[in-house]
């Protein structure tokens, strides 16, 4: 009976250790799946830039490393450069191996168009047949691999002296494309450049608040949500958020608002318990439900003009911008029901992380990059607060020789890039102490945002599209930046 009972003792250890290694193997396959779910995940997200702002809308490209220097006069780094007709201010998106960007041509050779400080009220009288294009370019070449005409015809409202007629930024999933150029449609195209559908968004009357006479033209970009495509349309009447099947192009819901017109882009902000889109609007900015367009939450904060696009991170979402300039901004809390307030003269509320009295950018959207927030104004003032908490680290003029600036900035490798109007990238160190790293000059007038995917920068100017790349970088190289992602 011993005997017996010292066996299946035995047998009991065999089968506890043959559990345990079980358990071991399970748990290692567990660690390399994470693994390597985690380097496809930061592989896609250095590869693929695919709306305004790239991944997230986050302005952010890390996992490799990217260019300080290059000279578009004598083309060192500069990997390619192709002509781009027409003028347009919608930024270049890149999927896998390819670039999308988008034009309006005109027929009339003398384009009216003005960079630099103009008058809030000027308006360029582009009355002559344009032709709205679409451009698929291979990415390591720059081969243009096919165009496609979306609509032609005269413009349907006019456009600001310094704006064009496409400056809304395409957005893509890696199979369709979708383009929006305001009152002369949005399409949606496949990645062989077959049209899928296209929607009549009626005549978007956006310009200057109570002045119907100027018109200024639309900029808001699509975003991509699920299987939807959401647009945010704000005029003068008739306002509206609009969400599309994706795949079909049929409207699935809209929301219908007493809004002014607008020229920022919606964000899709992904909570713990739920999706928000958020709307940043001259009445009010909204918290959305992104499935069905019901209002969740709203902050009433008035402004004549609003451009930038909110932004998120550590868990907050960003809020900033519009006319009068430098006017305040503040980070919000997810996760609101009803009106949130903001507290006169009070730094906080329930659902208010921070306030900022002034400093909030009129036309370029703010970046987080690790724990920095970077606020850069249209006059070149770079701005740089602790993310959590807003305060203030530091505040410096790019370059110290002034610029007027319309991109927003991007960053990568530990990098800020600023594209300035008169046609210089600044490359400014991340971290909490100021320092100009480099000042690249592309030779003509820059408006776009820049695009980064791995380690090769996109820069749309006003004649050409140009892609910069540090040959001595190792492509298949993680960067140390990797650390200044949240």
């Amino acid at each position: 009976m011993k005997k017996m009972t010292e066996i299946a003792g035995g047998d009991i250890g065999i089968l506890q250790e043959i559990e345990a290694q079980v358990c071991f193997n399970v748990f290692m396959k567990c660690i390399i799946a994470a693994i390597i779910c985690l380097c496809i995940t930061t592989a896609g997200y250095a590869q693929n830039w695919p709306q305004f702002r790239g991944p997230q809308a986050s302005g952010i490209s890390d996992g490799r490393p990217a260019p300080t220097a290059w000279n578009a006069e004598t083309s060192q780094n500069i990997k390619w450069k192709i002509p781009i007709p027409g003028l347009a201010h919608s930024s270049p998106v890149v999927w896998g191996d390819r670039v999308f960007v988008t034009t309006a041509i005109s027929s009339d050779p003398q384009v009216n168009f003005q960079h630099g400080a103009t008058s809030g009220r000027t308006v360029a009288g582009d009355t002559a047949k344009h032709v709205w294009r679409v451009y698929c370019l291979e990415k390591t070449s720059g081969r243009i691999l096919w165009e496609r005409t979306a609509h032609e015809g005269a413009p349907k409202i006019k456009r600001h002296l310094k704006a064009s007629h496409a400056n809304s930024t395409p957005v893509t999933d890696g199979k369709h494309l979708v383009a929006s150029f305001g009152s002369e449609g949005l399409y949606c195209y496949d990645f062989n450049g077959r049209l899928l559908w296209k929607q009549d968004l009626g005549v978007l009357d956006v310009g200057y608040v109570g002045l119907p006479e100027y018109q200024w033209g639309t900029a808001s970009s699509p975003i991509i949500y699920r299987n939807m495509v959401i647009l945010q349309c704000d005029s003068r009447q008739n306002s509206f958020v609009a969400a599309y099947d994706l795949a079909t192009g049929k409207r699935v819901w809209v929301a219908e608002r007493d809004e002014l017109p607008s020229w920022s882009t919606p964000l899709i902000y992904q909570g713990k318990g739920r999706a928000e889109l958020i709307t940043i609007s001259p009445r009010f900015i909204r918290g959305m439900d992104p499935a069905t367009g019901r209002e969740l939450w709203r902050i009433s904060d008035y402004a004549e003009v609003r451009v930038p696009a909110p932004i998120a991170a550590h868990g907050l979402i960003y809020l900033s911008g519009g006319a009068p300039r430098g006017r305040h901004f503040y980070a919000v809390r997810p996760g609101a029901t009803g009106t949130i307030s903001l507290e006169e003269g009070g730094n906080s509320g329930s659902h208010i992380a921070w306030q900022v009295s002034k400093g909030g950018p009129y036309t370029p959207t703010p970046i987080v990059y690790g724990d920095y927030l970077y606020v850069c104004a249209d006059n070149g003032v770079l701005s740089c607060y602790r993310a959590r908490t807003g305060e203030l680290v530091y505040q410096r003029r790019v370059p110290e020789t002034g610029g007027t600036y319309s991109a927003s900035p991007v960053a990568a490798d530990g990098k800020l890039y600023l594209a300035s109007e008169d046609g210089n990238v600044h490359v400014v160190e991340a971290g909490p102490e100021f320092e100009l790293l480099g000042t690249n000059h592309m030779g003509e007038v820059l408006m776009a945002t820049p695009a980064i995917s791995e380690g090769m920068i996109f820069i749309r100017g006003q004649r050409y599209l140009f892609a910069v790349s540090n040959p001595s970088a190792s492509q298949g190289q993680s960067s140390e930046s990797d650390r200044l992602k949240y």
